[in-house]
Formats: C-alpha cells, sequence, structure tokens
C-alpha cells in the first residue's frame, strides 16, 4: 500500500518538501519553484528570505500540501497567502480585487515623474489601492481620493490604507462610472490614475485569471476600449489646470487609446514597460 501523502510530508524536511512542491507545479506554473517557497514561507509564518536562510532542514507544516494543491488547481499564490507586493510596500489582496503586477508600477512612475508636486490625487478604478497607496507613499504632501463600483474592493483597499498609516491621507468612496453623475464632486485633481478594464471581451485567459480575478475588473467589450470612451472625455473636467491623468493599456491600444485622448482634447504620450511593450498613456490637460 502507498504511503499517505501526509504521513511522506511529516517527515520530510522542507528542502525535500520544496524540490517535490516545485516539481508538482511545473505543470501549472512557470515559477514553480518560487511559488513553493512562498507557500512554504506563508505556512510558517515567516519571510521567503528567512525561510531561505534558517528553515530548510525543519518539518513541514501541516498545511504545505493544501496550499500546493490549491496552486495545483491554477489559484494564484497571491490569493492563497492575501498578499501581494507593488512598489515596495506589502499588499493584502482578495479574489474581489484583481492581483497588482508589477507592469502597472510603470503608471506609478510616469504620473509620480509628471507631477511631483501634486497635491490632489484621484484613483479611478482602485481595486485593492495599489495604484493610489504607491503613489501616496512618495508623495508626503499629497492627499487621495479613491473610487470603485465594488463595496468589497473598497474595504480591501481601505484596509491596505490603514495597514500603510494613510488612512488620514485618502479616502475611498463606492462610485461606477457607467453611471450618470459618477464624478460628482471628485474635480480639481492634480493627478488621476487608473488601471480600466481593456481585456476584449470573450479574450481566452490564463486558467489563473479566468477563474479567479473579477471579470468586471478585466473585459471591456469587443474591443477591449469601452471604459476609456466612458473616462477620457470627462478627465478634462476632473483635473486641475495643468493636471495629468495616466491610464494602464493594453500592449496593443496606444495608437487607439492616445486618439481617444486627443479627441478629448488632451495631449497623449505613451510609456513601455520593462518588456519594451506600451503600457500608460499620460494625457495632460
Amino acid at each position: 500500500m502507498a504511503e499517505p501523502v501526509e504521513a511522506r510530508a511529516r517527515r520530510m524536511t522542507i528542502a525535500e518538501a520544496l524540490r517535490e512542491a516545485a516539481t508538482t507545479l511545473s505543470a501549472t506554473s512557470d515559477t514553480a519553484r518560487l511559488d513553493a517557497e512562498v507557500l512554504m514561507a506563508h505556512a510558517l509564518g515567516v519571510t521567503r528570505s528567512d525561510l531561505l536562510l534558517r528553515h530548510m532542514a525543519g518539518a513541514v507544516p501541516e498545511t504545505f500540501a493544501t496550499l500546493v494543491e490549491r496552486r495545483q488547481a491554477h489559484e494564484p499564490v497571491a490569493y492563497i497567502t492575501g498578499r501581494q507586493e507593488f512598489f515596495s510596500l506589502p499588499l493584502r489582496v482578495s479574489p474581489a480585487v484583481l492581483i497588482p503586477r508589477g507592469d502597472s508600477e510603470v503608471l506609478v512612475e510616469a504620473a509620480l515623474a509628471a507631477r511631483p508636486g501634486a497635491r490632489r490625487v484621484l484613483d479611478c478604478g482602485t481595486g485593492s489601492g495599489a495604484l493610489l497607496l504607491a503613489t501616496l507613499s512618495h508623495l508626503p504632501q499629497a492627499r487621495g481620493v479613491a473610487i470603485d463600483r465594488c463595496a468589497r474592493a473598497l474595504a480591501v483597499a481601505a484596509g491596505n490604507a490603514a495597514a500603510l498609516g494613510l488612512t488620514g491621507r485618502s479616502a475611498f468612496l463606492q462610485r461606477d462610472w457607467t453611471r450618470p453623475g459618477w464624478a460628482a464632486g471628485l474635480g480639481g485633481a492634480d493627478l488621476i490614475l487608473a488601471n480600466p478594464p481593456y481585456v476584449e471581451t470573450g479574450t481566452p485567459l490564463a486558467p489563473s485569471v479566468a477563474a479567479h480575478e473579477p471579470h468586471g475588473a478585466l473585459f471591456a467589450g469587443a474591443d477591449g476600449l469601452d471604459d476609456y470612451r466612458r473616462l477620457l472625455p470627462l478627465l478634462s473636467e476632473l483635473l486641475a489646470p495643468g493636471g495629468v491623468a495616466c491610464l494602464e493599456i493594453g500592449y496593443d491600444q496606444a495608437a487607439a487609446v492616445s486618439a481617444l485622448a486627443r479627441a478629448a482634447g488632451l495631449v497623449p504620450q505613451v510609456h513601455q514597460d520593462l518588456n519594451g511593450a506600451d503600457r500608460v498613456v499620460e494625457m495632460a490637460a
């Protein structure tokens, strides 16, 4: 009779369990070893660096096997651990929000470079609060307002603001830009940040995204531009004189979004991510 997995895990060292988990996850993930290490650190309640330095000969925690099974079923590591780092900030995440990606850090960098003296920041579709909180953490003179149509997402964002000590400089409002009047009282922003849905409806996505991340924050019509068409005509009204808006885009949307910006009376400038793909359109009023 084959030995139960749980019994084998109990007598394994952590180093051995990590090797086995990495092999198991290689069919699911391109970062199988990293995933295994992050999940093990989470199971132990330590940092990944502490795991690698001090715990490799230790006993495997009983919860580790279940965490690996969840990842093997394509659940994102960030949802399993409830954490994701963005712009060097530790953020809480849940299935109510998109997982912040490193590519989106280009938007924060562009915004900080465009308006280093900004005092009022507006984040449209805040999700986890990643864009607003990263920006405020580098603009100590600024205050921010974030909107989202999802109450659960706003709770995640407000929790992150509290954990980072930014509650006093941020406010979170439930607004839906698909409904009339959503922008009332939000004008006068020096910086507007947004990572709107921009995936073409029906586009096949990786299982970890398609099965777990919120579709309302991903899909935006047949050409992926529905939300830009809603947002851009109002940006001039929301921006203070000399203000700048930075919106994330899909890799092939720079020309279309730039055209929408010009039609709205804005001057667009495209920024690339670390892979050289178009990622952000900066728009000056």
